[in-house]
């Protein structure tokens, strides 16, 4: 899987060049505390024990300085620095703010030795059990941290914001994926045209309910994007190491391989593989990802408007290849023997994606989806599309059935309407799989897997294999994930495949 938010982290070195110059600096005051003449009255607030048991005149002499500063807290550490560190003012002060950025609780630890006056333990004892106290609460509350952080990295909310409907699949990544939660609900029409979001504000709105009536996380929520105005490109850069250098040369390429002015475009890369040419040069094979910012600048706008967190986004056609495919292969594994080819058929329009095994190669958006065929029928019977819909459902292509209020006539008249429609389709599937063997390295095609709603139709896979000479099968979207206790196996499994996937983590 390529987890593209996870590559962003340029530039996070430099946040902490300066930690070495801090502790330099209380390396270099350190001796101010050590040495004896000033640890003795150091332990000044017990004063009439200190006064007791230090007959010796010099110290009693400063005792009484002190005394005049215990009723004012906040001045305690004065006393300390001032009489030996007269001539460096500085280091005071210096010393004042690095307690107070970073360890503000610290003033309060000469006030511990009080305990003792009721009992004869050695001074010493309460700041060791002091020390260790504080290092068992550091140690449990860097454990609660590192806990919540493994739970929020292995639980992922996949979101499809498809254009007629939210599809929403919680994923707990804990060695074999396990699919604990879906929520599926209709969308209103017109609010996601192409893969764009039209109504921002709308979307928010229906979020925001579809949330709160499932009870889904609002934290890591990964989402889906499918668009035309996505570009997916693969190639190959030599002769570069400085990391510098390589995301530069990269961004050149982009501007060459892509039709997307670089300072309007949000940009992701990959590294795949890494080899020794014949001259000794490194060679980077290169997955490059580029999309419009302002399409991806709504979708999150609408995300944070209902209260939820992403976590990342993901092309849909990346979740679609880890849902239905098997686990990525490894280096030593070998190539594949064919390419897996996934297709997913959404409302308004098709996914198309082509993996070797390792990653996604080839990616395209096409413009035919199960509205398509709703229009058709609803042109046969001379109906509204929505009013055809039902009956696209209920028809079949391996039989000759009759839906509820069609005649024979009118049933074997809409699958006609069907069948001449999955032409247009089967040449758009022809057209890109022929695009995709032209290109360098390209594998055979051994079957080709469809998803989505109208994926359900009686006959249709058989129909599309009749029609491009290429197996065709139903994929199923568990193939990865093991069901949770609390989910249950439901019908139109394929219009949750590229949420399943969005959760799956590789």
């Amino acid at each position: 899987m390529v987890d593209w938010n996870k590559e962003i982290s340029f530039g996070r070195k430099k946040e902490g060049a300066e930690e070495p110059e801090a502790v330099e600096e209380t390396q270099s005051l350190e001796p101010v505390e050590l040495p004896e003449p000033e640890a003795e009255p150091v332990a000044v607030e017990p004063e009439p024990v200190v006064a007791d048991a230090e007959p010796q005149p010099e110290p009693a002499a400063e005792v009484e300085p002190a005394a005049e500063v215990e009723p004012e807290p906040i001045a305690e550490p004065e006393p300390v620095l001032e009489p030996v560190a007269e001539d460096k003012p500085e280091k005071s002060s210096l010393m004042k703010k690095e307690i107070s950025l970073s360890f503000r609780r610290k003033p309060k630890e000469p006030k511990l030795p009080k305990v003792n006056r009721e009992n004869t333990e050695p001074e010493a004892e309460a700041p060791e059990k002091a020390a260790r106290k504080k290092r068992s609460d550091r140690t449990q509350r860097g454990l609660r941290r590192q806990g919540g952080a493994q739970k929020r990295a292995k639980r992922v909310v996949g979101l499809k914001i498809g254009a007629s409907q939210l599809a929403a699949a919680r994923i707990v990544n804990n060695g074999h994926p396990e699919l604990v939660q879906v929520a599926r609900e209709d969308l209103a029409a017109g609010m996601i045209v192409g893969g764009e979001l039209r109504e921002p504000d709308l979307l928010a709105d229906a979020l925001r309910s579809f949330f709160r009536k499932n009870k889904l996380p609002r934290t890591g929520v990964r989402l889906g994007i499918a668009n035309n105005r996505i570009g997916v490109r693969i190639f190959e850069i030599a002769g570069i190491d400085d990391p510098k250098a390589l995301e530069n040369a990269i961004r050149f390429r982009a501007q060459e391989a892509l039709p997307i002015p670089i300072e309007e475009a949000v940009l992701d890369y990959h590294v795949l593989s890494e080899r020794v040419d014949d001259e000794g040069q490194k060679v980077r094979r290169i997955l490059l990802v580029v999309a419009y910012r302002e399409l991806i600048d709504r979708y999150v706008a609408a995300c944070k408007k209902a209260g939820i967190r992403l976590a990342g986004i993901d092309l849909e056609a990346f979740a679609l290849l880890r849902a239905l495919g098997d686990a990525p292969a490894g280096e030593d594994d070998g190539p594949a023997d064919a390419a897996l080819v996934v297709v997913s058929i959404g409302h308004d329009r098709s996914t198309f994606a082509v993996s070797d095994g390792r990653v996604c190669e080839f990616t395209r958006v096409l413009d035919w989806g199960g509205q398509t065929l709703d229009v058709a029928i609803a042109r046969e019977l001379n109906v509204a599309p929505s009013e055809a819909a039902p009956f696209k459902r209920e028809l079949s292509l391996a039989a000759p059935n009759v839906p509820e209020d069609l005649t024979q006539e009118q049933a074997d008249s809409a699958r006609e309407a069907v069948r001449r429609q999955l032409q247009t389709f089967a040449r758009e599937l022809v057209s890109s799989l022929q695009f995709y063997q032209n290109q360098p390295g390209s594998l055979g095609i051994g079957e080709i897997l469809i998803t989505g709603g109208t994926a359900g139709l009686p006959g249709l896979a058989e129909e599309l294999q009749r029609l491009m000479g290429v197996r065709v099968a139903v994929g199923d979207p568990l193939t990865r994930v093991k069901l949770g206790r609390k989910v249950r196996e439901t019908e139109q499994l394929g219009s949750l495949a590229v949420a399943i996937g969005l959760g799956i983590e590789d």
